[in-house]
């Protein structure tokens, strides 16, 4: 065993240039961070992702104000996505080992009237809306018809989610999380085999005040077979995820986990578990940048944002023992200069460092999601299901 714990973030949304699929996806030049970059204008300080190779991974041009250095002290490469769609869902499950290879379901004219009915006969209330729409503009624009009839606002995206907002005084938290697990309960098969149901709570009296709370549950659909976790749970290795990843996972493969309010806040909950005792495998997605930025096409927060983190990082990296080895990367892209709201198909970044090595290193282009979990087993010498590579060997 190389390390004895190894931390993973996940900068979600946070991809590196449009995929060798991107077309099938219409999502052909798409490039989340190139195009931050871009909009910065050179401006982009990323100085502690830049000394461990973020200017190093292999890109058509740099990323503006992001340097390739001759030695940085990590190792870099590229991860191209296997699954069948670029939700975080599958982007975080592919990396735990379980591709997804059935598409899920998705409802580009809102849901069935079938489906809207049961809802509205299980909860007592009216569907309004119920269409693609942005979650920001749909409080927006119903928000103030929720306040009079107590309607529940559904939405959908490009994505294979359904999401419902509701304001609290309304309808408080726990009836709204209620309804949305009685949705998750008849959505995980055909015809609908929807990815995720997720929670959108807010506050406010109207349309300038209406503001989304950090209460956000997602209902995933459960891992239908093993995956990494899983594997490493069995073999007593420790697991704990921050933020959405327990979520993500519905707690299959979890030992702990602990909720987040921004990506602030996930960053401080990480430095907390690597300064303690834990041991084993510590999992972090740090969802604003995709939540907050990148379907909100806000390249101007995508870039503080990521600068904000750089600064955690650097934080992060101080208390990393000898032992540690820190990996970061992406669950998909969501480009916020790109047309429409919706995740966009690319490459994610794999970033990967710890003390005892001497870095400048180049993981190269990695075919698949899966081989960040398989290194992460290869660590703990646990078996798994060769679907990834390991590129263990390739830390020296």
């Amino acid at each position: 065993m190389a390390f004895d714990r190894i931390i993973t973030i996940v900068l979600d949304s946070i991809g590196i240039g449009e995929a060798p699929d991107a077309a099938k996806y219409d999502d052909t030049g798409a490039d989340t961070l190139g195009h931050i970059g871009a909009y910065f204008d050179g401006k982009l300080a990323l100085p502690n992702l830049q000394a461990i190779g973020l200017g190093n991974i292999a890109r058509p041009t740099p990323i503006a104000g992001v340097t390739a250095l001759g030695s940085p002290s990590g190792y870099f490469g590229k991860m191209a996505e296997i699954s069948a769609g670029k939700d975080s869902m599958d982007g975080h499950w592919e990396m735990m080992g379980l591709p997804v290879t059935e598409p899920l379901g998705y409802f580009p004219k809102g849901f069935p009237a079938e489906l809207i009915k049961q809802i509205e006969e299980f909860s007592g209330r009216k569907v309004v809306l119920n269409k693609p729409y942005s979650g920001t503009e749909a409080i927006k624009d119903y928000g103030e018809q929720q306040l009079k009839t107590g309607d529940l606002i559904v939405y959908t995206s490009g994505d294979s989610v359904l999401q419902i907002a509701a304001q609290t005084d309304v309808i408080p938290l726990e009836e709204l999380y209620r309804i949305c697990r009685y949705v998750r309960s008849i959505t995980i098969d055909a015809p609908y085999r929807i990815g995720r149901v997720i929670a959108r709570p807010y506050v406010g009296t109207d349309p300038t005040t209406f503001t989304r709370t950090s209460d956000r549950h997602d209902y995933t659909l459960k891992p239908d077979k093993p995956t990494d976790l899983d594997r490493l749970q069995g073999a007593g290795i420790a697991t704990y995820g921050i933020g959405k990843i327990n979520d993500i996972f519905s707690g299959q493969g979890l030992d702990d986990g602990v909720h987040t309010t921004s990506n602030v806040d996930g960053m401080e909950k990480t430095i907390e578990a690597v300064k303690s005792d834990r041991r084993g495998f510590i999992f972090t997605n740090l969802v604003d940048f995709d939540a907050m930025y990148g379907h909100r096409r806000n390249a101007q927060g995508d870039g503080d944002a990521l600068m904000t983190f750089d600064r955690q990082l650097g934080d992060l990296m101080t208390v990393l023992r000898h032992q540690d080895l820190l990996m970061i990367t992406a669950d998909h892209g969501n480009d916020p200069t790109f047309r429409g709201t919706d995740h966009t198909r690319e490459y994610v970044p794999l970033l990967a460092y710890s003390k005892q090595l001497p870095g400048n290193g180049d993981l190269g282009i990695r075919s698949s999601f899966s081989d960040l979990g398989a290194t992460i087993l290869d660590n703990f010498g646990v078996t798994g299901n060769q679907v990834g590579q390991s590129f263990l060997k390739l830390l020296k």
